[in-house]
């Protein structure tokens, strides 16, 4: 699954919606002739499936975008069991693999953190080590950044997900100092025994393409990194 690349976070907020749009900005721009995909599994509530259809022109239905979607902004186990409706991953499998065939580059972004919930039984870390997906994980730059990091870093681990390496993200404005001292790169990298992979800057407006892509392209993510040489 060389061309694919899952968006996992420590937790909802973390910001993989802005990492996937800065990936998918940065290879619109610059590979226009490719076909990019992106899927976001299952979505609660109105958010990032509303985003990618307003920033991008993609060749997609709605569905390939998000085949399960339910009304309440909640766990997907609950949200389900709202709608009277079960979970069905194999049409979310079937529609990923539809996917990976036909483009070049597929981002996925999974929902929550990788301890959410995706059915009774399993979480996105599961899914993750399962499915055999390249992950990424977005840590946002906040006090408890570390201890985030090191869970989230473990919890792969015993999942087995391949896990390129950590991006930080600024939710809010914040100074290199600040960075610093809140996600010091070296002592995450020493605890996790996974590479910093670089570190998003706050972004007043999120809708900004040409700077999306800027972003993206400072990123120093591997699989990216060998489909930029091909």
């Amino acid at each position: 699954m060389s061309n694919t690349l899952l968006i996992a976070g420590t937790d909802t907020g973390a910001g993989k919606t802005i990492l996937t749009c800065s990936i998918a900005a940065y290879w619109l721009k610059y590979f226009p002739q490719s076909r990019l995909g992106i899927m976001k599994p299952l979505q609660s509530g109105v958010g990032d499936k509303e985003t990618y259809q307003s920033l991008f022109t993609l060749d997609q239905s709605e569905e390939e975008i998000t085949p399960l979607y339910f009304q309440a902004p909640l766990a997907p186990p609950i949200a389900a069991a709202k709608e009277n409706r079960t979970i069905d991953l194999g049409l979310v499998w079937r529609t990923f693999l539809k996917l990976q065939r036909e483009r070049d580059f597929l981002l996925v972004e999974s929902l929550g953190g990788l301890g959410s919930p995706v059915t009774d039984e399993l979480t996105v870390a599961d899914l993750a080590g399962e499915w055999r997906l390249p992950t990424v994980l977005v840590v946002p730059v906040r006090l408890g950044a570390i201890a985030q990091s090191v869970a989230n870093a473990a919890l792969a681990r015993q999942a087995k997900i391949n896990l390129l390496g950590i991006v930080l993200n600024c939710n809010q404005p914040r100074s290199e100092e600040e960075i610093g001292d809140l996600t010091p790169t070296h002592l995450i990298e020493s605890l996790t025994n996974f590479p910093v992979l670089g570190c998003l800057p706050y972004l007043e407006n999120v809708n900004d393409l040409e700077t999306l892509a800027e972003v993206g392209s400072n990123l120093t993510i591997p699989v990216l990194s060998r489909l930029k040489v091909g």
